[in-house]
C-alpha cells in the first residue's frame, strides 16, 4: 500500500491529545511533536508499527487496546503497519516467561495469522492498513547478517531484562535463540523505517531496542509508546483466557454485551479510556454526570457495552443484545433467539460436561465440571449440581450456563 498524504484536519495539539490518551510510556513526547509537525509540513503520514506474534487464533479485548491506539493514529491520518510476526512466532516471545516458550510450527503461524487479519479489520480500516509479515525481510538474511545483528547487544545488557534476570538468578534455562528475539523485533523497525512503535508495557525493552538499531542503521529513532495491560472482568488480573476473565472479540453479541455490563463502575472508565472511540471530553462529561447523579451508572455502562458490541457485530446486533439482556435479567426470561445444535448420539445418554462442550457453552469438559460445581448450569430450567449427570439423548433439551449462555440441543 503506497503512502498516503495526511488529509485529516486535526491540529498538532488535537493529534497529540488523541494519540497520548491512555499511554503509559511516551519516549519521547518532544520527538512525537517533531514527527507530527514534519508529517504535516511534508504531507507524508507517519509509519506506525505494532507487532503481533500469531500465538493463538482468537483475540480478546485486552489485545485490542493496542489495535485501538492504531485506530487513533489511523484517524489522525497516519499509516498503520500491522506486523504479523510469522518469523518471530517460530522463536517464541520470551517476555514475561519463566521458561523457554514452545515455538510455533509454520502451520500454526499461518493458520493463526489468517484469523488475525480477519479480526483486526473489525477495528481498523483495511483500505488504510498495511499487513506485513516479518519473514519477508528476515528469511533472506544471511548467517553473516545475523552475526552482525547479534553483535549489537551484550549479554550483560540482555540480562538487564527483568524476566531474563529472574530466570538467570533462579538457575532456569535461557536459550540463546531467546536473546535474538528483541534484536529481531528491533530490526523489524529498521526494515519498516518505523516512525512510531506501539506495544504493551511489558514490551518496553524490545521497543527501545528498535530505537537503538535504527540509530546504528542511520535512521531517525522511532517514538516508543506503551499501552497498559487491560484488567479483566475481575478488575484485578490482566485479561487472560487462562484466567477466564476475558471478553473474546469473536464471542456472540449477547456475551460481549453482558460481559461488558458486568464490569465494575470504576473499571468501566478504564475501558472507556482504552477502548472507546468517545473523546476525552465526552468521557469526562459522562464521569461527572454519573458522580453528580445525573446519569445512573448502568446507563453509562450500557453505552460502552453497546459501542463494543457494535464494533464486532454491528449496531443492529448490539441493540438486539441489549433487548435480550433486559428480557433475561429484568423479566427473568429466555432470549427470543437461542442457538440450536442438532446432535446425533449413538448412546442412550450423554455426559453433561461433554454436551456443554459440544454445544459451545464451555471451553472443555473440565470447564463444564467447574461450572456445574459452581451451580451455574441448568437443563430445562433445572439447576444441575452433579458433575456425573447424564442427559437422556432424545427429543430436545434447553441448556443454560451462567446468566447469558443458552443452547437448545435437538437429538437426532
Amino acid at each position: 500500500m503506497p503512502s498516503r498524504a495526511v488529509t485529516v484536519n486535526l491540529t498538532i495539539d488535537e493529534q497529540l491529545s488523541l494519540l497520548a490518551r491512555g499511554v503509559v510510556d511516551l519516549i519521547s513526547r518532544e520527538d512525537l511533536v517533531k514527527k507530527l509537525i514534519k508529517a504535516r509540513d511534508s504531507g507524508r503520514p507517519l509509519k506506525i508499527k505494532a507487532g503481533f506474534d500469531p500465538t493463538a487464533p482468537d483475540l480478546h479485548l485486552g489485545h485490542t487496546v493496542l489495535i485501538q491506539k492504531l485506530k487513533h493514529f489511523q484517524d489522525a491520518g497516519h499509516e498503520i503497519n500491522f506486523l504479523i510476526g510469522d518469523f518471530t512466532g517460530m522463536i517464541g516471545d520470551p517476555t514475561g516467561k519463566s521458561e523457554t516458550r514452545k515455538a510455533l510450527t509454520p502451520e500454526d503461524v499461518g493458520r493463526n495469522a489468517e484469523t488475525y487479519k480477519e479480526q483486526i479489520f473489525k477495528i481498523l480500516d483495511p483500505e488504510k492498513t498495511r499487513v506485513v509479515f516479518n519473514s519477508t525481510w528476515l528469511n533472506p538474511l544471511s548467517s553473516q547478517d545475523f552475526i552482525k545483528l547479534a553483535s549489537q547487544l551484550t549479554v550483560a545488557r540482555m540480562l538487564e531484562r527483568e524476566d531474563f534476570k529472574q530466570r538467570f538468578d533462579q538457575n532456569r534455562p535461557i536459550s540463546i535463540h531467546e536473546f535474538l528475539y528483541p534484536l529481531i523485533q528491533g530490526y523489524d523497525s529498521v526494515a519498516l523505517a518505523a516512525d512510531v512503535e506501539v506495544g504493551g508495557t511489558d514490551q518496553l525493552f524490545n521497543l527501545l531496542m528498535g530505537r537503538d538499531l535504527q540509530r546504528t542503521w542511520g535512521q531517525e529513532p522511532q517514538v516508543v509508546m506503551t499501552m497498559p495491560l487491560l484488567e479483566g472482568l475481575d478488575g484485578v488480573n490482566k485479561m487472560s483466557k487462562s484466567l477466564g476473565n476475558y471478553i473474546g472479540i469473536t464471542e456472540d453479541a449477547d456475551n460481549i454485551y453482558g460481559k461488558v455490563l458486568s464490569v465494575s463502575d470504576q473499571l468501566m472508565f478504564r475501558y472507556y479510556d482504552l477502548l472507546s472511540n468517545s473523546s476525552k471530553d465526552e468521557i469526562t462529561a459522562l464521569q461527572t454526570d454519573m458522580e453528580q447523579g445525573i446519569l445512573h451508572p448502568k446507563a453509562v455502562k450500557q453505552r460502552i457495552a453497546r459501542e463494543l458490541t457494535a464494533r464486532f457485530h454491528g449496531s443492529e446486533a448490539a441493540q438486539k443484545a441489549e433487548e435480550n439482556f433486559e428480557r433475561v435479567f429484568k423479566n427473568r426470561d429466555t432470549p427470543e433467539e437461542i442457538p440450536e445444535l442438532v446432535l446425533k448420539v449413538e448412546e442412550a445418554s450423554i455426559w453433561l460436561p461433554k454436551l456443554l462442550l459440544d454445544a459451545g457453552l464451555v471451553n472443555g469438559t473440565s470447564d463444564g465440571r467447574r461450572m456445574i460445581s459452581q451451580k451455574a448450569v441448568e437443563v430445562d430450567g433445572t439447576k444441575i449440581t452433579d458433575t456425573d449427570y447424564q442427559v437422556v439423548a432424545s427429543g430436545q433439551v434447553l441448556l443454560k450456563v451462567g446468566k447469558r449462555r443458552f443452547c437448545r440441543v435437538i437429538f437426532s
